[in-house]
């Protein structure tokens, strides 16, 4: 896989942080974190399909999280994607430098 450019990281590192985060609460297909993510965010986060895939493939090959397939709420087949313990140290890592980052961005704006 090729390193995105510098002004990129922050885009997957921020959506990275985020599928972690909906899947620390529990195992979720994509739909379901699309959804969650939308609605924790008060509709403000309307994640690309195209990207969030990209986002769980990435973060599967990096072991931060697994996967199995199952059968969603409608009876339909989904693959429900879970939080590994690297992905938990990962969430962690990455809760404390975006709080790090975004302070730094508020207090410049200010």
């Amino acid at each position: 896989m090729t390193k995105p450019p510098a002004d990129l990281n922050l885009i997957y590192g921020t959506l990275n942080v985020l599928v972690l985060k909906a899947l620390s609460w529990e195992p979720m297909h994509g739909y379901a974190i699309s959804n969650w993510l939308r609605e924790r965010s008060g509709g403000t986060l309307d994640i690309d399909d195209a990207a969030l895939y990209k986002a769980l493939h990435r973060l599967e090959e990096l072991g931060a999280i697994g996967s199995e397939w199952g059968l969603s709420d409608n009876n339909r087949r989904a693959k429900y994607y879970r939080l590994a313990p690297a992905g938990r140290r990962q969430l962690k890592d990455g809760q404390s430098a975006w709080h790090t980052y975004s302070l730094a961005v508020t207090r410049v704006l200010r």
